[in-house]
């Protein structure tokens, strides 16, 4: 793998599934999605039947509480050695640009390795690669298991870019009709087309890092958020897949401190991890919010009245008639105080919280919650996308689902420059149906 350490990129060697393979059926979903609707998983594997695909490569999330994990461990490590030794896949070198169709007009992403040495996921952190939300360390167990020592990645992640003058993808864009394309095919379940790109000419791939270059100037990068100088410079902000670098960053770690043969470190493919960049100026990519539900609220528990007792500013309450009210004054509110759309078995709610501390509602609410689910306030707790899971699930006996308001991207690297890193599950890239679908691949043992 060819790299440039002055803007921690490196040239992949990246796995391709061969030609002649049911596309649909081998790109699967990001394997933090739907993970409440394990129905999802059982019409993708339907789909799947026997064919070769990453859902054999993967551990959906939907699956993390199953009794036997470490059997689903070992059928992954199983196919991804079958795979390797197969004939699945072709092995190319090069950047592969692409474009994901869901909408009027593609999001467009450059699938490409980050060097783990350059990030950091601790809040606060200055390191030119950085997480935009926290980071839960209890998360990262289970998924270390599963990566560590696997032969090879295929990655979901999303890395954001802020380039205004889209000065990175814009020429790949303005020249696609001159790259090789190596896929193009509808997604399964409806979630639209993906078309990739290899860039082998490597005048574009120059133009590329240098355009990525520039954007890392310690200069430009103060002048355009108006930061003092040498402000350290955050070059690639996490979208999507927080926990699946993190994870990638401590096995890296953990390789370098057991390494017999120090020298050799650098060289390991474990240093770097597949990814996809992404513009976040690409009028394609929307940041949605991500709702909370809690399941099974414990008997007894009056879960109003403990917020009340939590927010000594003031929390109010009123019932709204209908969902898209509920919504409607939600989506519209900006400042204080924080309003959050409640969903029970009963009725959609609207709570009022004045309080200090976040400037988002859903960093106020996360307070509450963390605090409820620590003292025993429910069975669970999930994170998921779009008006219809938050709402089917809130009104379910026993539960209560929580709509929040979507956060603003255009502020997003300046606030995650000056603040550190916005409280979890902050924002979502899309809807769960538009995340990233695995369908690169590449060797990391």
């Amino acid at each position: 793998m060819r790299t440039d350490e002055s803007i921690c990129l490196g040239i992949p060697d990246i796995l391709l599934p061969r030609a002649g393979l049911d596309l649909t059926k081998w790109a699967v979903i990001a394997c933090d999605q739907y993970t409440s609707e394990p129905d999802y998983w059982r019409k993708a594997a339907e789909l799947v039947g026997d064919a070769p695909s990453t859902l054999n490569l993967i551990y959906p999330e939907a699956y993390l509480n199953e009794k036997d994990p470490d059997a689903r461990i070992a059928r992954i490590r199983g196919h991804m050695d079958r795979y390797l030794e197969g004939g699945v896949f072709e092995e190319t070198e090069g950047l592969i640009y692409v474009e994901r169709a869901t909408g009027p007009q593609p999001r467009k992403g450059l699938v490409a390795c980050l060097d783990l040495e350059r990030y950091d996921f601790r809040k606060g952190a200055t390191s030119l690669i950085r997480a935009t939300e926290g980071t839960i360390l209890e998360r990262l167990p289970p998924r270390v298991k599963i990566r560590e020592g696997a032969p090879l990645e295929t990655p979901h992640i999303m890395v954001l870019i802020d380039d205004p003058a889209e000065s990175v993808l814009g020429p790949l864009t303005a020249g696609k009709d001159r790259l090789r394309k190596v896929y193009d095919f509808e997604l399964m379940l409806g979630s639209g087309r993906l078309t990739g790109y290899r860039v082998e000419d490597r005048g574009l791939e120059k133009g590329v890092l240098d355009a990525l270059a520039g954007l890392a100037d310690p200069a430009a990068f103060a002048a355009k958020y108006g930061l003092p100088p040498g402000t350290p410079v955050l070059l690639y902000a996490m979208g999507d897949g927080n926990h699946s670098l993190a994870t990638a960053k401590t096995i890296w770690e953990k390789a370098k401190a057991e390494a017999a043969d120090r020298a050799a470190v650098p060289a390991s493919p474990l240093r770097y991890a597949l990814v996809e960049l992404v513009n976040l100026r690409d009028p394609a990519l929307v940041f949605e919010p991500i709702h909370r539900v809690l399941f099974e609220i414990t008997a007894g528990r009056d879960l109003l009245a403990e917020m009340k007792a939590f927010f000594p500013g003031g929390v109010k309450y009123r019932k709204a008639c209908c969902q898209e009210m509920m919504k409607e004054e939600i989506d519209g509110q900006s400042g204080r105080p924080h309003k959050i759309g409640r969903v029970t078995t009963e009725e959609f709610g609207v709570i009022e919280i004045e309080a200090e501390g976040s400037n988002l509602p859903v960093g106020t609410l996360q307070a509450f919650l963390d605090a409820f689910m620590k003292n025993g306030g429910a069975r669970g707790i999930d994170y998921v996308h779009g008006t219809g899971p938050v709402a089917d699930l809130g009104r379910k006996a026993g539960n209560a689902g929580f709509y929040l308001p979507a956060m603003g991207k255009s502020e997003l690297f300046r606030t995650v420059i000056l603040d550190g890193a916005l409280p979890r599950k902050t924002f979502s890239m899309g809807q769960a149906w538009e995340k990233r679908f695995y369908m690169e691949a590449r060797r990391i043992i």
